[in-house]
C-alpha cells in the first residue's frame, strides 16, 4: 500500500516539473536574496517599472481590453499608475525600512540594548485574481521583492491574456531562483499550496482564502488574506447628493463593477432616495451615454460570472424586487446594464452574495441606529463609505460599526494612499498590504537584544539559590521597574 502511495506521490510531481524547480531554486537562493542590499533591490523595482511603464505598456493594455473590455486609460489609471506608485513609494523609503529600529528598554534590564530587524520571511507564494489582474499582481509582488523573498507569482487563469503578458514580462526581467511566474489553473494552484511556502498572500473570495489557510496550516506558513465583502455606503440626510451619486457611480461601474471595495449596496435616509436615483442616472449617463455602446464600459469577465449576476437579478425580481434603473443584460457580450433596485427582500441573493458587479441594491431608512444595525448584522466588509456633514454622526457610525477601512464623502480610492494600511478584518481579511505595511507583511520582525559589554550584570543578583533577600529584591523589581 505505501508502494502504491509513493508512486502516485511521484508520478504527481512529475506533472508539475516547473513547480517542482522552481520552488527548489528559490529555497535554496533565498538566502542570497535576503542579503541584497537597498541599492540592488531598488534597482530590480527600477526595472519592473520600466518593463509596465514602457516595455510591456502595450501588450498589457491589450490584453486587458481582451479579457474585460477595459478601456486603455482605465488600465493606466487603474492597473499601472498604483503600481507605479508602490514602486516610487518604496524606491525612496527602502533604505530606512531595511535598517534596524532600535526600540526602548524597560529599566529592569539595565545593561542591555534591544532592536527589531526586519528580515525576509523566505520564499513567498502571490496568488493574484482576476479583476485587476496586473494591480493585484504586481502591487503585492513589489512588496515582496523589497522585503528581499524569492516570489513565485500564480496570476488567475480567468485572465489568459494578462497571465501570458506578465509570465513574459516578470521570467525575462528575473532569474527563476528569485521571482518565477507559474501559469495554471485550480490544479496548479492546488499542488502549489503544498509546497512549505514560509508566506502565501492571497487575493480572492472568502471561501477559497478558507482553502488557502487550512493549506497553509499544514506547514505552519504564515498568510495574508485580501478577500472582499460586502462593503456598504451609508447616504444620511446631510450628504451632498449630487458629489455622492457621481462619486458612487464612477466607483460602481468602474471595471464593471468587478471591484473589492465597490460600493455593494446603498443605505440611504429615506428623504433622500428619490434624489439620489434621478441624478445616480443622470451621472451614468454622463459617463457612459448608452453604456452598451461605450468604450469606456467594461464587460463582466467571463460567462460564468454573468450568469452568476443574472441569476442574481432574476431573484431579485422573482423576491419583488423593484428595478429602478437599467436591468439589460446581453449573454453575447458578457454586457450587464448599470442597475439600481430596490424593494430587496432579506432573503434575496443580492444582500446574501458579494455583488461584484455594476448591480446597486438600495434600502432606505429612518434612523442612523437601523444602519449601524444592518450593516453589524453581517460579516465585516473590506469598506465603509459614509456620505456625510453631519461629524458627529460620521464619528458614530465609525466608532460602532467595524470594518477594513472607512472613506468620508468619496469611495474607492482610499486604496491609493501607500501610507495607509489596506486590508479587512475576519471575512473580508486578515493581514495588511501596500507600502510599509506591505514590506512588514513580508518580513520577520526580528527581535535583537544585546548586553553591554560590562561586567555589570544586575540579573545576577537574583539568579538562585533564592533566598529572603532575593525575594525582597523581586518585590522590589516588579514594583518599581517592571
Amino acid at each position: 500500500m505505501m508502494e502504491n502511495t509513493t508512486d502516485l506521490e511521484n508520478e504527481t510531481n512529475r506533472l508539475y516539473p516547473e513547480i517542482d524547480k522552481v520552488f527548489k531554486l528559490q529555497k535554496q537562493n533565498q538566502y542570497n536574496v535576503a542579503k541584497t542590499t537597498s541599492a540592488q533591490r531598488i534597482n530590480k523595482l527600477k526595472l519592473l517599472r520600466t518593463a509596465i511603464t514602457h516595455t510591456y505598456n502595450t501588450e498589457l493594455k491589450l490584453a486587458m481590453y481582451k479579457e474585460l473590455r477595459k478601456h486603455e486609460t482605465e488600465v493606466e489609471l487603474n492597473e499601472i499608475t498604483p503600481v507605479v506608485g508602490a514602486i516610487n513609494f518604496a524606491i525612496r523609503r527602502l533604505k530606512r525600512w531595511m535598517q534596524d529600529d532600535p526600540v526602548p528598554t524597560p529599566m529592569s534590564l539595565f545593561g542591555f540594548s534591544h532592536r527589531i530587524k526586519y528580515e525576509p520571511k523566505g520564499v513567498v507564494l502571490i496568488i493574484a485574481p482576476w479583476n485587476f489582474p496586473i494591480n493585484l499582481s504586481l502591487m503585492p509582488l513589489v512588496s515582496a521583492l523589497a522585503a528581499g523573498n524569492t516570489i513565485i507569482l500564480k496570476p488567475s487563469e480567468n485572465t489568459p491574456h494578462s497571465s501570458v503578458v506578465l509570465k513574459k514580462m516578470i521570467n525575462n526581467l528575473f532569474d527563476e531562483g528569485e521571482i518565477h511566474v507559474i501559469i495554471g489553473g485550480i490544479q496548479e494552484t492546488t499542488y502549489l499550496l503544498k509546497q512549505p511556502f514560509n508566506h502565501i498572500f492571497f487575493t480572492g473570495a472568502p471561501h477559497v482564502g478558507k482553502i488557502v489557510m487550512k493549506a497553509a496550516a499544514d506547514n505552519l506558513a504564515s498568510v495574508s488574506l485580501e478577500l472582499g465583502g460586502k462593503s456598504p455606503t451609508i447616504i444620511d440626510e446631510t450628504a451632498q447628493i449630487e458629489d455622492a451619486a457621481t462619486r458612487i457611480a464612477w466607483s460602481k461601474c468602474l471595471n464593471n463593477g468587478q471591484i473589492c471595495i465597490a460600493p455593494d449596496y446603498v443605505l440611504i435616509h429615506q428623504s433622500r432616495k428619490n434624489e439620489f436615483i434621478k441624478i445616480y442616472k443622470e451621472k451614468v449617463k454622463q459617463m457612459y451615454g448608452s453604456p452598451a455602446d461605450s468604450e469606456s464600459y467594461g464587460r463582466i469577465v467571463n460567462k460564468r460570472h454573468f450568469d452568476r449576476l443574472r441569476s442574481y437579478l432574476d431573484d431579485a425580481k422573482e423576491k419583488g424586487g423593484n428595478v429602478l434603473m437599467g436591468g439589460q443584460t446581453d449573454a453575447s457580450q458578457n454586457y450587464i446594464e448599470p442597475t439600481v433596485i430596490g424593494a430587496l427582500p432579506d432573503t434575496a441573493l443580492l444582500w446574501q452574495e458579494e455583488i461584484f458587479g455594476p448591480i446597486l441594491p438600495i434600502r432606505t431608512y429612518s434612523d442612523i441606529k437601523e444602519a449601524i444595525q444592518f450593516i453589524n448584522s453581517r460579516e465585516k466588509p473590506l469598506a465603509l463609505y459614509i456620505y456625510s456633514k453631519h461629524k458627529k454622526r460620521i464619528k458614530q457610525i465609525i466608532d460602532q460599526t467595524r470594518s477594513g477601512a472607512v472613506a468620508i464623502n468619496y469611495s474607492a480610492v482610499h486604496y491609493v494612499n501607500p501610507h495607509l494600511p489596506f486590508g479587512g478584518s475576519n471575512n473580508s481579511g486578515i493581514g495588511k498590504a501596500n507600502g510599509y505595511y506591505g514590506f512588514q507583511a513580508f518580513s520577520n520582525a526580528k527581535g535583537i537584544q544585546k548586553h553591554w559589554s560590562s561586567p555589570l550584570n544586575l540579573l545576577g543578583l537574583i539568579y538562585p539559590p533564592y533566598t529572603a533577600r532575593k525575594s525582597k529584591l523581586a518585590k522590589l523589581i516588579t514594583k518599581w521597574f517592571a
